[in-house]
């Protein structure tokens, strides 16, 4: 009796250690998927036997409910977090796991460039084809509500930056990152301006930003051209941009600008109008937003492009003239 008891115990402790030989080795051996690559979803609440049938409908080849012993057996089932996941050909149910407990999202990512306006930003949140397009067919008025700020005018107040995403993630959420981005962004530029600066409220110092970022050709220069407006603020004379009349001309601007266009009055036309515009014309990255709050020390009021990007500065009239004659007419 002793012996029977002895290889039934014997056989029982082979099975078990069997079992746990072939489960050690299972979970390192790769999985076949429908495709190179598939996306799995999962929703926040899932329990680690609705993951395993996500995985399996997402198209990887596994029983489901292997896939859920070994979520529950390896003790990290309940870490496996919410999420979009692509899972590539090959993977194992380890490194499944360990992707899915860590929360290794597929992200994308979407750059807004420094210098573009809030038409161009939504433009390219619509092009990013796994971004819920949430805000497409709002107007701007309803996307800054749906944001939180109700009545504000969207330009200028989104940071210009690479955003990362996750795939499925709304285009609402990359809106709401860039815009507490730029609210940092101007709020640690306001706390470092200086006694030169001619800007009174940070909301001044964000439109006058977004022109000096439209009108700076190279990087150098970017202080000096903040400090030629900032001397015609101070002067009361009219800023004379020409990318302020642009922007109030809108979509209907064909590209070349003429004599009538500086002569069409418009809120953001600088040419018949005094003082900064009502809002800014883009939006400006942290060194436009850092030289409108510190321009350098400059009695320039004018200022010409050279025609390689960076420009010559005049204090006086004649000055200008002559570098326009130089630089622009080749006389």
């Amino acid at each position: 009796m002793r012996r029977f008891v002895l290889t039934v115990f014997l056989l029982l402790a082979l099975t078990v250690l069997a079992a746990g030989g072939w489960a050690l080795w299972w979970v390192y051996q790769p999985l076949r998927t429908a495709a190179p690559t598939v996306d799995l979803s999962i929703e926040p609440g899932t329990l680690p036997r609705g993951v395993a049938q996500a995985v399996v409908d997402a198209g990887v080849d596994v029983r489901p409910e292997l896939l859920y012993w070994w979520f529950r057996l390896s003790g990290q089932g309940r870490l496996i977090k919410a999420g979009s996941y692509e899972l590539e050909a090959g993977i194992t149910p380890y490194r499944l796991l360990a992707k899915l407990a860590r929360g290794e999202e597929a992200l994308r990512a979407v750059t807004l460039v420094e210098g573009w306006n809030f038409r161009q930003f939504r433009a390219a949140l619509q092009k990013e084809d796994v971004l819920k397009p949430d805000t497409q067919a709002l107007t701007d008025e309803a996307t800054m509500a749906l944001l939180g700020r109700p009545g504000q005018h969207p330009e200028g107040r989104f940071f210009p930056d690479t955003y990362a995403y996750s795939k499925g993630s709304s285009d609402v959420a990359v809106l709401k990152r860039a815009m507490r981005a730029m609210d940092k962004r101007l709020a640690a530029a306001w706390a470092q301006r200086s006694a030169a600066a001619a800007v009174k409220t940070p909301d001044e110092a964000l439109i006058l930003a977004s022109i000096v970022e439209k009108e700076t050709g190279k990087a150098g220069d970017r202080a000096l051209v903040a400090a030629v407006f900032s001397n015609r603020l101070r002067a009361g004379m009219p800023l004379q941009t020409d990318p302020t009349v642009i922007y109030g001309l809108g979509p209907s601007f064909s590209g070349n600008l003429k004599k009538k266009d500086l002569q069409a009055d418009t809120p953001w036309n600088t040419y018949t109008r005094p003082g900064l515009p009502p809002t800014p014309i883009a939006m400006p990255g942290k060194a436009s937003l850092l030289a409108a709050v510190q321009p350098a020390a400059s009695q320039a009021l004018y200022f010409v492009a050279r025609g390689d990007g960076s420009s010559q500065f005049s204090s006086s009239l004649d000055e200008h003239n002559r570098a326009v004659n130089k630089y622009q007419r080749g006389q």
